[in-house]
């Protein structure tokens, strides 16, 4: 009833109607995660939602009309899911108009400073937290060698936990617990750490990442937008806040 709503008296403690996710998102955009574990009916279902642009409340009969834009999100491959019999391979087709590879953690380490202010931020919102904790340099280190098997959300969780154990607001490596396997140690360069390892506060992580993109960019906005997922404006008010450096100004 998540995705579709569901109508009064269609199952026990269902005492009102309620409209589904693919209703409150009509004219804008419904992210479904993990689609591939999806139920069998389920499929069908949004299989005929997304042919016929019409769905069903669950214990009703009226069609009710939908319009919404569908980002499906997998880390399992569907076609070959499909293979097997597990999922609908028509609704793989429907799905699969333009296919995003987002490539694993572990294979661009050089997101993990903005990912980790990003995840510290929700983070403290969450535990109403008014100032998040200081990631130290050594720190951010020690997340850019690790392997990542779980991806973001692993990095949220790992980060999570060491929001417990900084008391002093301040992440050190010792309040990172990892598991699994860890990239080879990192040829020393701009993030080499002394044996006191001096904080860094999220802006400077911020900071420091816009700056590596334009670099790799050579100043070019339009590409440093792409990889960083902000905007033009957005870009913009960073490089000036942080008074950032061009090669090129395009």
């Amino acid at each position: 009833s998540e995705l579709f709503g569901h109508e009064k008296g269609a199952f026990t403690g269902a005492d009102r109607a309620k409209p589904g996710k693919f209703e409150l998102a009509a004219g804008g955009t419904l992210f479904l995660d993990e689609i591939a574990e999806l139920a069998p009916p389920l499929q069908a279902k949004l299989l005929r939602a997304l042919q016929e642009r019409q769905i069903e409340r669950v214990g009703g009969t009226r069609l009710i009309e939908v319009d919404a834009r569908i980002i499906a999100a997998s880390h399992r491959d569907l076609f070959a899911r499909a293979r097997d019999g597990r999922f609908r391979e028509d609704l793989a087709y429907r799905l699969n108009v333009i296919d995003i590879e987002l490539p694993p953690l572990r294979e661009r380490s050089e997101d993990i400073p903005l990912l980790a202010t990003a995840l510290l931020e929700r983070s403290a919102r969450q535990q109403q937290i008014e100032t998040p904790p200081v990631l130290s340099r050594a720190a951010l280190a020690h997340l850019q060698q690790h392997d990542w098997p779980g991806n973001v959300r692993e990095l949220e969780n790992v980060l999570t936990q060491a929001m417990v154990f900084a008391r002093d607001g301040r992440i050190d490596p010792e309040h990172i617990r990892l598991k699994g396997r860890t990239a080879p140690a990192a040829k020393e360069s701009a993030v080499s750490t002394p044996n006191r390892a001096q904080p860094a506060s999220l802006a400077e992580v911020e900071a420091a990442h816009i700056q590596h993109v334009l670099d790799h960019t050579d100043g070019h906005k339009g590409r440093s937008c792409e990889i960083l997922g902000i905007s033009r404006p957005a870009l913009d008010r960073k490089i000036e806040k942080y008074r950032l450096s061009l090669k090129r100004d395009r």
